[in-house]
């Protein structure tokens, strides 16, 4: 998957504007709060319809505006052009569009444009509670397969009306039918995340270990009360504990992930560069998964690539996503220098953004490193003449002079919000709960 094409209204601080990509390394370096991160959300939002990083919708509008809109043309592995735009208003509420066909069910998107993002904000996965894991996991198979998906948002209904029950004076009859579906659904969960979890397992520990040159050994785990006793045996066993606390204190919303290093927990004996590297193994599995499972690389995206780990640490994860494995690559740093130097040691061409106040600018365009640009790649590779060595980049600030295309975005962006306001539909599916 390759997106060749970003167009942005109000989102974050980004006023509005258009950015192209290359089909290979993608590097944007600028200093915090410069809106590097900002970027590798927009294209989060256009893969998974919300943001990577917790922001709800209303959060990511721009300071005094009313909504925002993303736009992505991509081509696929198999050369097909895909363009979709994701808006949201105050007023109206969140829009997704694919070709122009507007989405009945926002669910139903998600897997159509698989990404994987690396960020500092992994670091719940380890640090917080086993919510976060299971939400990890949750969304990883969504994006697999719909049927989880289903399964997922129906086991979370359903516990929230055997829940309120629970609250309410309990009627028995009510509570076995909440039980039988919640079974129902529970197994077929507990069954797919426990299928993942043994999928990823050497798939990490030989990623970590490339990582790590072969110094620690990893592991990865999935841990369930369903593997002691049934969905249904634990339902009743638990009844009476349910009672008294009113609410389901048992069941495949409690599960978890177990991460540990050399046969410890992470959480407590790993170092902060052995959890990094941890995450990123973890992360780089799943977009093994994913490529295989969607016959389609997915957009890797680095965020504050640097967080945590040492040069050579990272000079060996540029290593290992640069092959053919590997798709389209984002990448952000603050320290361009540093970012230069190891992607020219690691011998791959790339393209180089600067990153200021919104805006993602070619600092240098007669930079030596603008020489390895991915066109030059594209043109070897099929045995043509390369006449130029320069990146194309564009504004995405306030000042691009070419706006033809930004403001027809923002006229459809109208026109879609008016129309919702006329419909009154708005989706809320959020399949992330259990």
């Amino acid at each position: 998957m390759y997106l060749r094409k970003l167009t942005l209204l109000n989102f974050k601080n980004i006023a509005r504007g258009e950015l192209a990509f290359g089909p290979g390394i993608n590097c944007l370096v600028g200093d915090n709060g410069a809106g590097k991160t900002n970027l590798v959300d927009a294209v989060h939002y256009l893969s998974m319809c919300k943001s990577a990083f917790g922001m709800t919708d209303g959060q990511s509008i721009r300071h005094g505006e009313e909504f925002f809109l993303l736009e992505g043309h991509y081509t696929t592995d198999r050369a097909k052009s895909e363009r979709v735009v994701c808006s949201f208003s105050r007023r109206s509420g969140k829009l997704l569009k694919r070709n122009d066909k507007e989405y009945e069910r926002l669910a139903d998107h998600v897997g159509l444009i698989p990404s994987v993002v690396v960020s500092p904000a992994d670091s719940v996965l380890i640090s917080d509670a086993a919510e976060e894991r299971r939400r990890f996991l949750n969304a990883f198979l969504s994006t697999l397969d719909r049927s989880y998906l289903a399964s997922l948002m129906r086991y979370n209904a359903v516990l929230g009306e055997r829940n309120r029950l629970l609250k309410m004076q309990p009627d028995e009859t009510v509570l076995s039918i909440y039980d039988r579906q919640l079974v129902e659904h529970g197994e077929a969960i507990h069954a797919r995340r426990r299928e993942l979890v043994a999928r990823l397992q050497p798939i990490v520990a030989e990623y970590y270990r490339c990582l790590s040159e072969d110094r620690e050994q990893v592991e990865l785990r999935y841990k369930s009360e369903l593997e002691e006793q049934s969905f249904e045996t634990l339902l009743r066993n638990a009844r009476q504990k349910d009672f008294a606390n009113e609410f389901t204190t048992s069941g495949i919303h409690r599960d978890d992930l177990v991460l540990r290093i050399g046969g410890y927990p992470l959480r407590k004996y790993g170092s902060q560069g052995q959890q990094k590297s941890f995450l990123i193994a973890l992360k780089l599995a799943q977009y093994a998964v994913l490529a295989e499972e969607r016959n389609e690389r997915p957009l890797l995206l680095l965020d504050d690539l640097f967080d945590k780990l040492d040069a050579s640490r990272v000079e060996q994860l540029l290593r290992l996503v640069a092959g053919e494995r590997f798709g389209q690559i984002l990448i952000t740093d603050c320290n361009p220098t540093r970012l230069r130097a190891i992607l020219d040691r690691a011998g791959h061409p790339y393209r180089l953004y600067h990153v200021a106040d919104g805006a993602a600018l070619d600092p240098q365009a007669d930079d030596a490193a603008n020489e390895r640009s991915v066109d030059e790649a594209e043109n070897e590779a099929a045995g043509a003449d390369v006449q130029t060595h320069s990146i194309d980049t564009i504004d995405v600030g306030t000042t691009n002079n070419d706006t033809a295309d930004i403001d027809a975005a923002e006229r459809k962006a109208t026109e879609h919000h008016a129309a919702a306001e006329n419909t009154g539909r708005t989706d809320t599916t959020d399949p992330r709960k259990a």
